[in-house]
């Protein structure tokens, strides 16, 4: 089966405040659920979609110089 996580996270979030759209934004990272990262990545898609180059240029730089590089961990192969 394949799930439109696109459109359900949209879906979820449309009507959403400013305000609530940081509370969710905020407790989706503060729980630290592996199974909320799809969501993440679906509004960093749309934040990506909708900057300029000078933004994304900002926010590559950001990601690119506060990685966790600690916190890497290869994948497991699989047996």
């Amino acid at each position: 089966m394949n799930f439109p996580i696109r459109g359900a996270v949209i879906h979820n979030i449309q009507d959403m405040s400013p305000e609530e759209l940081q509370n969710m934004v905020n407790d989706s990272i503060e729980r630290g659920e592996e199974k909320l990262l799809p969501g993440l990545g679906v509004l960093f898609e749309v934040i990506w979609e909708n900057c300029d180059q000078t933004k994304r240029d900002d926010l590559i730089g950001t990601l690119h110089d506060n990685m966790p590089r600690e916190q890497a961990q290869a994948p497991l192969s699989p047996s």
